[in-house]
C-alpha cells in the first residue's frame, strides 16, 4: 500500500466511511471491518462453544452479547493499532448467523426456552407432517419445525410465544428495535415465495389450517420477523443497540443497518454467487453446498433444501450436520503430539502440513474409512453421530493417506446431496468455495473438485467468509444506487477480482467415487456404532 493509499485509508476510517460486518458462527464470532474499496481493513473475533444443556444444543444470550462485544473491541483495537486511528463510526452495519433453529419470545421479549440452534434434531414428527402438507421439503433445523414440534409436545411455553426468530435476527432486533430479517434467512424459517420475496402464502394457510385445532386464531405471520430483500432498509442502530455493541460508547446512534442474514446467504455474497448457474460451498462447523435455480425442482427431496439468495432468488441447498470440526480435533492432537516432541507450531502450521500431506495419499484414501458425525446426520438418515476411523487389514495407513480420507470424510455427505442434484438436471459452470478449511493453498480445493466433479474456485477472500459477506451487503445498503445485487458485486466488489480455478483431476474423481461407494456401504458401521455407544 502506498502512502497515499494509507492516508486515504486513514480518512475513510475517520469519516466513517466504512462498513462493517458481524458474523455469529458456530465457533467463531467475527467482526470484519471493509473499506471504500470493499477490502478488508481490520477484524476482531471471539471464541465460542455451543453446549449440550438438557439434551439441547444452545447457547446462551450473555455469551452471544459478550461475544459480540469482544469481537467489536478487539476489531477496533485493530484498526487503530494498524492505522493509528480509532473508528467513532461507520457508514454501514450489518449482522449475520447460523441459520434455523428457535428463538422464541413472549409479548415483553423475555426469551421464553433456551435457543434451539439448527444442530438440534429432535423434530422429526414435526418436520415429516410439515413436509406432507405443503408438499416441501421442511428440515429438522428450520424454525417452523422446532415451533411445530413444541405444539405437538404441548410445551408450555407455547401459548406465551409472541415472536419467533433466528440468532442474525434476535441480535438485529436489539440493535434496532426492529423484527426484521432477510430473505435468505427467513427462508430457512418458512418457505418463500420467489415471486413476492416473502413467506409463501398459501403455505402459510395451509399451516394455520393445520394446526387451528391445537392453537385456535393462529395465525403465523403474526409471529414470524418481517421479510426484506438486499438493498432494503433495515433500520438504524438505536442509543441502546450501540451500547450493546461496544459498552465503552466509541459508537453513536444512527448508523444504518442492512437485513439481517443468514451464513448461507452472506456466504454466496462472499463467492459472488448469486447468480443462475452459480454456487458455493461454506465449509465450518457445518458444511454446505448452495446452488442458484434457474427454476423450480420438480421433485421434492429431503436431502435439499430450497432457499433464496439474499435477494430472493431460489437455491438448493445441501446442507450437512458436519463439516470441519472432526478435522479441527484431529489437527490438534496432532499439535499435541509436536509439543510433546518439542517442537513449536502454531496452529496454521499443524493444519497446513497435514493438508499438504494429503495431497500425497493415494487417490482412494488407501482404504481407509472416515466419519466426521460428531452430530446427528439427516441426509444419511441419522439422529445422532459418532466419530469414526475405520480401516481394514490390507489398508494403506499413512499420514498421507489418513488426511486425505479425512478431508474426503468431510465432503463425504455433502457429495450425496450433490448428486440428488445431477439427478434433477441442475447445471453449475463454476463452484466457489470459502471458509478457513480453504486457507491451505490447493488442498481442500482440489479435492473438493474431485469430490463434485466440477471446478471449484477459491478467492482471495475466501477464509474471511460470511463476516465479509455482510459488509458488503451492508455496503450494498449504503450505496442505495439502484443497482441489482448481482450487477454491485460484479461491478463494485468483483471485478478486478483474481480467482484460483482447480479443474477436476481424473485420478481423484476415480479415486474418490471409490471411496464413496466405501462411505456408502461403511453408513452400517456407523448406524452400529451410534446403537452400541
Amino acid at each position: 500500500m502506498t502512502q497515499q493509499q494509507q492516508d486515504d485509508l486513514r480518512a475513510a476510517l475517520a469519516e466513517g466511511r466504512t462498513s462493517l460486518g458481524i458474523e455469529l458462527g458456530s465457533t467463531r464470532i467475527k467482526a470484519c471491518l471493509v473499506g471504500p474499496d470493499h477490502a478488508p481493513v481490520a477484524s476482531g473475533s471471539h471464541e465460542w462453544e455451543n453446549q449440550l444443556v438438557d439434551g439441547v444444543w444452545t447457547y446462551s444470550l450473555d455469551a452471544v452479547w459478550a461475544g459480540l462485544q469482544e469481537a467489536v473491541a478487539t476489531l477496533l483495537a485493530d484498526v487503530e493499532q494498524r492505522y493509528g486511528v480509532r473508528p467513532t463510526t461507520f457508514g454501514g452495519l450489518g449482522v449475520s448467523a447460523m441459520m434455523h433453529g428457535y428463538l422464541a419470545f413472549d409479548a415483553d421479549g423475555e426469551l421464553l426456552v433456551p435457543f434451539r440452534t439448527w444442530r438440534n434434531t429432535s423434530t422429526g414428527r414435526a418436520a415429516g407432517e410439515l413436509t406432507d402438507l405443503l408438499g416441501f421439503n421442511i428440515p429438522l433445523r428450520w424454525s417452523i419445525a422446532h415451533y411445530y414440534q413444541a405444539v405437538l409436545d404441548h410445551e408450555a411455553h407455547v401459548p406465551q410465544v409472541d415472536f419467533v426468530t433466528t440468532l442474525a435476527g434476535y441480535v438485529h432486533w436489539r440493535l434496532t428495535g426492529r423484527r426484521v430479517l432477510g430473505v435468505g434467512d427467513a427462508s430457512g424459517m418458512f418457505p418463500i415465495d420467489p415471486a413476492t420475496r416473502d413467506y409463501d402464502r398459501g403455505m402459510v394457510a395451509q399451516f394455520d389450517e393445520h394446526v387451528a385445532s391445537r392453537r385456535p386464531g393462529l395465525r403465523l405471520t403474526d409471529l414470524l420477523p418481517e421479510v426484506l430483500v438486499a438493498g432494503a432498509d433495515a433500520g438504524t442502530l438505536t442509543a441502546e443497540g450501540a451500547a450493546l455493541l461496544d459498552p465503552t460508547g466509541t459508537l453513536p446512534a444512527g448508523i444504518p443497518l442492512c437485513p439481517p442474514e443468514g451464513d448461507a446467504g452472506t456466504g454466496m455474497v462472499a463467492t459472488h454467487s448469486v447468480a443462475p448457474r452459480t454456487g458455493n460451498v461454506s465449509a465450518g462447523t457445518s458444511i454446505f453446498a448452495m446452488v442458484v435455480l434457474e427454476k423450480p425442482l420438480a421433485r421434492v427431496h429431503h436431502e435439499l433444501d430450497v432457499v433464496t439468495t439474499p435477494a430472493g432468488d431460489l437455491v438448493a441447498m445441501v446442507h450437512c450436520n458436519n463439516g470441519a470440526s472432526e478435522l479441527n480435533a484431529w489437527a490438534g492432537l496432532f499439535g499435541q503430539f509436536a509439543t510433546g516432541l518439542g517442537a513449536t507450531a502454531s496452529a496454521d502450521d499443524v493444519f497446513g502440513t497435514l493438508f499438504r500431506a494429503a495431497l500425497e495419499g493415494d487417490a482412494d484414501g488407501g482404504g481407509l474409512l472416515a466419519y466426521n458425525y460428531l452430530s446427528g446426520e439427516p441426509i444419511t438418515g441419522l439422529d445422532e453421530g459418532r466419530p469414526l476411523v475405520v480401516r481394514t487389514p490390507d489398508s494403506r495407513l499413512t499420514l498421507a493417506n489418513f488426511m486425505r480420507t479425512q478431508i474426503y470424510s468431510a465432503f463425504g455427505t455433502l457429495s450425496l446431496g450433490m448428486q440428488v442434484l445431477a439427478g434433477e438436471g441442475v447445471a453449475i459452470d463454476t463452484m466457489f468455495a470459502h471458509g478457513g478449511m480453504f486457507r491451505t493453498a490447493g488442498v481442500a480445493q482440489r479435492l473438493l473438485a474431485a469430490a463434485i466433479d466440477a471446478p471449484v474456485a477459491v478467492g482471495e477472500t475466501a477464509a474471511e467468509g460470511g463476516a465479509w459477506g455482510i459488509a458488503v451487503l451492508a455496503a450494498y445498503r449504503a450505496a442505495g444506487d439502484g443497482l441489482s445485487l448481482d450487477e454491485y458485486l460484479g461491478t463494485r466488489v468483483f471485478g478486478a477480482a483474481e480467482l484460483d480455478v482447480a479443474e477436476p483431476d481424473a485420478a481423484d474423481v476415480a479415486g474418490y467415487a471409490t471411496f464413496l461407494d466405501r462411505y456408502r456401504a461403511g453408513l452400517a458401521v456407523e448406524r452400529a456404532a451410534t446403537a452400541a455407544l
